[in-house]
């Protein structure tokens, strides 16, 4: 047998089609096809089909069909092609056919439109595998808590180095190299590192300015590892404060941890939003944390479920979340705390292992 993934999550999508009454889901966005199959490379597509025994269709072309061998499950029928789109829809039994329509342009649409065989309807399905991802299992969960250790240890040996009067671009670069030289494939976003008044930018691009003293210093950054992101941030002192930014941060970190304890198994995203914001709209800051207290993380850096106003799904065991408050005042200060956190039945397991009291380095 190939070296594939379980062919258990296929079958939650198969299971997820007859929940719908689909007979079929093309499957076309790469991070899709990669958490169904192991397939890691740029081109291949899936056809699923419901039941233990339906259809397990995946298609890519010449330059990768050593790879499709090694990487995918001897049950996954590997067909080689030139243009995939076409040959997965004339291949189409006839029926309700699911496509992506939160990943497939309108251009290839008309394509797979038009290549289809007669009786096959094509509906709207996307989301649906995004919806089974959000879950992730035991291989999953240790392959981002390897990707959050990593991380954690390359931020150790940059930070730890000192950063006064480097430029922000510079430990921004550091922090990618040293990811790199522990096994990252890369960082899973271009890091931020952003001090005094910069850090009131939410995503700040790092700048060709040497790091002050006695500021804040806002610092995120993940690594990409087997596939797998993390994602974290720390804000640090380079020196004495000015105690309004003392106060600032010590809001931020009273938010950071509240929102912490009401993550469990049952909440929506919307409710444990809420608890940070009370905080931080209680130190009269409601204007200064405009974005969402965190969003999912796995084989993308942004993913569901979101802890935001707008966030409606319950928390449930296997949702692996950032919970990251802030507080960003125009011209003076930016604060933000950000951890990884995987979603138990009982409570919640913390990914990232920094300390979150006010650090101060040189």
């Amino acid at each position: 047998m190939s070296a594939g993934v379980d062919m258990a999550r296929s079958d939650r999508v198969a299971a997820a089609l007859a929940e719908r009454e689909l007979d079929g889901l093309l499957v076309t966005a790469l991070f899709n096809v990669r958490w169904m199959t192991g397939f890691t490379g740029s081109n291949g597509l899936a056809v699923v089909s419901p039941g233990a025994d339906g259809t397990r269709r995946f298609l890519t072309d010449f330059r990768y069909l050593s790879q499709a061998d090694q990487q995918l499950d001897d049950r996954w029928q590997r067909d080689i092609r030139t243009d995939l789109l076409v040959a997965a829809a004339e291949g189409l039994a006839p029926g309700r056919i699911g496509f992506d329509d939160a990943q497939l342009s309108v251009r290839e649409f008309a394509r797979l439109e038009k290549a289809v065989p007669d009786g096959v309807e094509l509906v709207a399905a996307g989301g649906l595998v995004e919806e089974l991802r959000a879950i992730k299992d035991d291989a999953e969960l240790e392959k981002l808590r390897a990707a959050a250790k990593l991380a954690d240890e390359a931020f150790e040996e940059v930070v730890g180095a000192g950063i006064v009067g480097r430029t922000e671009r510079d430990v921004a670069l550091d922090l990618e190299v040293a990811m790199r030289r522990r096994g990252a494939e890369g960082a899973s976003f271009a890091p931020i590192v952003a001090a005094g008044t910069h850090g009131a930018l939410p995503h700040a691009s790092p700048r060709d300015v040497p790091i002050p003293p006695d500021t804040l210093v806002v610092i995120d950054w993940g690594a990409m590892l087997d596939g797998y992101a993390s994602d974290c941030t720390r804000t640090v002192a380079t020196g004495p404060l000015d105690p309004r930014d003392r106060a600032i941060y010590d809001t931020v970190l009273a938010a950071q941890e509240a929102a912490l304890a009401a993550v469990t198994a049952g909440p929506t995203g919307k409710e444990v939003d809420a608890v940070a914001r009370e905080v931080i709209d209680a130190a009269g800051h409601a204007e200064h944390f405009g974005h969402g207290l965190g969003h999912g993380v796995g084989l993308e850096v942004h993913e569901g479920p979101r802890l935001s106003k707008q966030g409606e799904t319950p928390l449930a065991a296997g949702h692996v979340v950032t919970v990251e408050p802030g507080i960003y005042v125009p011209g003076a200060v930016g604060v933000r705390i950000e951890d990884l956190v995987v979603v138990t039945e009982d409570g919640h397991e913390v990914l990232s292992s920094l300390p979150k009291g006010l650090r101060t380095v040189a």
